[in-house]
C-alpha cells in the first residue's frame, strides 16, 4: 500500500511534504489526512525467552514531553511517554516489563537519582552497571576543563580515563589522589549566616564523592564479562540523537503527530 511507503519516506527517510507531493501525486492536505489515519504502530512487546541485559534511559523533546526507553544491546523492547523522569515513572515502567514476562541478567543505567536504589530493592541479585560516560559528565560539571587547582585537574584526568583502565587501576589512582590531597579536600572557610564554616573546595568534594559512591557499579561489565554488558547507555543515547535529528526536520508539527512519528521510528528501528 502506497501510504506505508510514503509514511516511511516521511519519517525514516526524512522527506518533506513537498518532496512527497511530487513523488506520490498527492496534495499536502491529502498526505496529512492519510498520515493521521495510518496506524502501523502495534505497540506490542517483543517476547524474549531468556534473561536480558536491560539498558534504561530517557530523553526529552521539550518541556513536559519525553520518552523512557528499555532495550537490550541488540533490540528495543518497550518505550513510554513521560512528562517527568521520576523514580515512580521508572517503577511503573518496570511493572510493565515484569508483567510482559521479561527477566533480567543485568541493568545498565545513567545517573538518575533513586533509580539504582529502586533496582537494588526490586532485583537484589541482579548486577548493575553505572554508565561510565554519565559518570565522566558528572565530574565535568563539577570540575571545568580549565580548573584552577592541581588537585581538581588531577582528579579530572583520572575521571576522563575511566573507560580505558581496569577497576584495580582506577581504584589505585583514586586512592593515591586522596592520600595526596586529603588535607586540601578538607580545608574549611568561615562563612556568614547560621553556619560557622563551609568546605572551601565544595565542588571538588562533590566530584570525588560521586566517584567513590558510584565506584562499586562502574566496572560491573569488567567483573562479569559473560553477561556482555555495555559500559554505557550509548545504545539509547545514539538512538535518541538519531530520532531528534529526524523530528527537527519536521519541526512545527503537532504534538500528536510528533508522538506518532516517534512511535513509528522506535517500532521500526
Amino acid at each position: 500500500m502506497w501510504i506505508a511507503k510514503a509514511y516511511k519516506d516521511y519519517t525514516i527517510h526524512k522527506q518533506t511534504y513537498k518532496e512527497l507531493t511530487e513523488k506520490y501525486g498527492k496534495s499536502h492536505k491529502t498526505l496529512r489526512k492519510y498520515f493521521d489515519e495510518y496506524a502501523a504502530v502495534t505497540g506490542e512487546l517483543k517476547p524474549i525467552n531468556e534473561p536480558v541485559v536491560l539498558i534504561l534511559d530517557a530523553t526529552f523533546f521539550g518541556r513536559g514531553y519525553g520518552i523512557l526507553l528499555a532495550r537490550t544491546p541488540k533490540r528495543i523492547l518497550l518505550w513510554t511517554e513521560i512528562v517527568s523522569e521520576t523514580v515512580r515513572v521508572y517503577s511503573q515502567f518496570l511493572d510493565d516489563l515484569d508483567a510482559a514476562g521479561y527477566t533480567f541478567s543485568g541493568f545498565v543505567i545513567d545517573g538518575r537519582r533513586g533509580v539504582r536504589k529502586l533496582l537494588e530493592e526490586r532485583y537484589p541479585q541482579i548486577p548493575i552497571q553505572f554508565c561510565q560516560f554519565h559518570q565522566i559528565q558528572i565530574v565535568k560539571r563539577y570540575i571545568p576543563r580549565k580548573a584552577k587547582t592541581e588537585a581538581a585537574r588531577s582528579l579530572r584526568r583520572i575521571a576522563l580515563g575511566l573507560a580505558r583502565i581496569s577497576e584495580l587501576e582506577f581504584m589505585d589512582a583514586l586512592d593515591a589522589w586522596f592520600l595526596i590531597y586529603k588535607d586540601f579536600l578538607n580545608e574549611k572557610s568561615p562563612c556568614e549566616g547560621r553556619r560557622q564554616w563551609r568546605y572551601t573546595h565544595g565542588r571538588l568534594r562533590s566530584a570525588y564523592r560521586s566517584l567513590k559512591t558510584n565506584f562499586p557499579h562502574l566496572f560491573t561489565c569488567q567483573n562479569i564479562p559473560i553477561l556482555g554488558m555495555p559500559n554505557t547507555t550509548n545504545h539509547c543515547d545514539g538512538l535518541f540523537s538519531h530520532i531528534k535529528q529526524k523530528v527537527l526536520i519536521h519541526r512545527g508539527i503537532s504534538k500528536e503527530r510528533r508522538r506518532k512519528m516517534i512511535d513509528y521510528m522506535l517500532e521500526n528501528f
